[in-house]
């Protein structure tokens, strides 16, 4: 059974109470003062903790979806590895399709109506990273009327470790679209939903690492270019936004500030401005203090001149750590990069804050590209 299925909730849950159950009824039992009573006593003991302790983890991680499966949990991930029967150019692919996902909305089944998620594998030319997607079509690219229309994109990224299903499963992106394109609050965009961590397990922060993965390169060129290569999307910067939260609201900021011209629009929620480095990061910048200095968002505000893109952060007065960190960007921001914010009274680093700005924000970036 997964790690995030429902059984092995349930399974931890009924263990745990079972063992609660059977410390109340031998305690009177283990009472004594002699060396088994006592080994007993702490036995009983740890295994209720212990099943208490997992049974709360496994709810946390089905709640805010930090890890996808068993070996996600315990550093063994292995996500499909590099493809070698792919070809490339012009007579060929870098994207393999995985399979498709219904989208929990009314008649989800049907693309016209609801859309689409495609499952799919994306190969890296130059990064040599390959890494699973789940691409939203929305319904507009499947009718008539726009059969012959580009659509614009948006790259959405989880946080670290984070899980891509969470996007659609948990913060419900291509739903929250779905209903702002019945509203006509924004243009019909394909989201391409994804984990920042493309090398599992390390933490890349997405960056390009000395003698290491290539995650700047596999984001802003390998991404953009498989995927409009099989789907109908606008090649231009102007086409494509990313956004994301927590580490994936760093990744949006820096490779759109970094790289106007793979994307004109950035969304990040609850994101910090500086890579950090510690045991899951490892080094990220090969000792290198110009690269680590180029890759701190405030450094680059001050430093760099500032590119002609689209930029929107979001955070909360309480409950947010980076909370004076944003009003410190949002006041350096100099134009022609144009800055725009959500500020919460109150919210927290959470999935739950999260959806009370992806309304908002989708519209803001939907409404910002064009095809």
């Amino acid at each position: 059974m997964g790690l995030t299925s429902k059984k092995v909730l349930l399974l931890a849950v009924l263990v745990a109470v079972a063992l609660f159950i059977l410390t109340v009824w031998l305690w009177p039992r283990l009472s004594k003062g002699n060396w088994r009573a006592v080994l007993g006593r702490i036995g009983l003991l740890l295994a209720t903790q212990l099943s208490l302790f997992a049974s709360i983890g496994l709810f946390a991680n089905n709640s805010f979806g930090f890890y996808a499966s068993w070996a996600d949990l315990f550093g063994q991930e292995q996500d499909p590895g590099v493809v070698t029967n792919y070809q490339t150019g012009p007579n060929g692919t870098k994207l393999q399709m995985l399979g498709t996902e219904r989208i929990s909305v009314e008649n989800g089944s049907r693309p016209k109506s609801a859309g689409r998620i495609d499952k799919v594998l994306i190969r890296g030319e130059h990064s040599k990273i390959a890494s699973p997607a789940f691409v939203y079509l929305p319904p507009q690219y499947f009718q008539k009327k726009y059969a012959n229309t580009k659509f614009p994109a948006a790259l959405v990224l989880t946080g670290y470790p984070g899980t891509a299903e969470a996007l659609y499963k948990k913060l419900h992106f291509p739903q929250t679209q779905h209903g702002l394109l019945k509203q006509r609050k924004m243009r019909p965009t394909v989201l391409v939903m994804m984990r920042p961590t493309v090398a599992p397990p390390r933490d890349t922060e997405c960056v390009d690492i000395p003698n290491g993965p290539q995650t700047e390169t596999f984001f802003t060129k390998d991404l953009r270019t498989d995927i409009a290569e099989h789907y109908r999307i606008g090649r231009e910067a102007k086409s494509w936004g990313v956004m994301g939260d927590s580490t994936g609201g760093y990744c949006a900021l820096k490779m759109t500030m970094r790289h106007p011209e793979a994307y004109s629009t950035a969304v990040a929620l609850s994101g910090v401005y500086k890579a950090p480095l510690d045991a899951t990061t490892g080094d990220l910048f090969g000792g290198s203090r110009q690269l680590e200095r180029e890759n701190n968002l405030l450094w680059r505000q001050r430093n760099k001149p500032a590119p002609p893109v689209n930029l929107l952060v979001t955070t909360s007065k309480q409950g947010e750590a980076n909370y004076h960190q944003t009003l410190r960007f949002i006041q350096q921001t100099k134009s022609p990069t144009r800055i725009s914010s959500i500020i919460l009274d109150s919210g927290g680093h959470n999935f739950n804050t999260w959806r009370r700005e992806i309304p908002a924000a989708l519209e803001w970036i939907g409404n910002h590209l064009k095809a």
